[in-house]
């Protein structure tokens, strides 16, 4: 019995800390950037405080990128913080962001998140000023010749970002 008491403190323990806080050097890195040329780059600021002077404190910059060769499409996302302040962006699991593929007629033909698992721990990102969160996926099974547009988004929980682009596979 004493055995099953100390086991279940073990088990306790090691799951409070797994869940406990964590500071700013502990948080996890995030997806490399992808460097593309902007085939059909979309760009997008989101102003999302004001100041008592109504100016703008946080602010993000966010572009999408696409690249396009022999029936493979390359995605990358980048959202910059171009405010002032130093920003924390909270993610309610493991995913941080998704890229979707539409076809012409908008029926979704891929998903990077389908078949995918995620953990569920909460992850926190500190941006500063010109700092900034990349996401990058490829599509390459099933790219057939036609027009695209992809959606890709930040799963932010406190700053979500969507962008869209359209592109043609020769």
């Amino acid at each position: 019995m004493n055995r099953r008491l100390i086991f279940s403190l073990l088990c306790a323990g090691a799951l409070a800390f797994a869940c406990g806080p964590r500071n700013r050097t502990q948080t996890p890195a995030l997806a490399s950037a992808l460097s593309v040329t902007p085939v059909g780059a979309a760009t997008h600021t989101t102003p999302r405080a004001h100041d008592k002077r109504g100016r703008d404190e946080t602010k993000f910059d966010s572009h999408l990128m696409v690249k396009v060769a022999k029936r493979t499409a390359r995605f990358a996302l980048n959202v910059k913080n171009v405010g002032r302040k130093h920003v924390e962006i909270r993610f309610p699991n493991g995913q941080v962001s998704d890229f979707a593929v539409l076809d012409s007629a908008g029926r979704e033909v891929w998903r990077w998140s389908t078949g995918r698992m995620f953990t569920q721990g909460v992850q926190n990102k500190f941006l500063g000023t010109g700092e900034s969160v990349e996401a990058d996926a490829a599509w390459n099974a099933g790219a057939k010749p036609g027009h695209y547009t992809v959606i890709a988004t930040l799963n932010s929980a406190n700053y979500p970002a969507e962008q869209r682009s359209e592109f043609d596979v020769p």
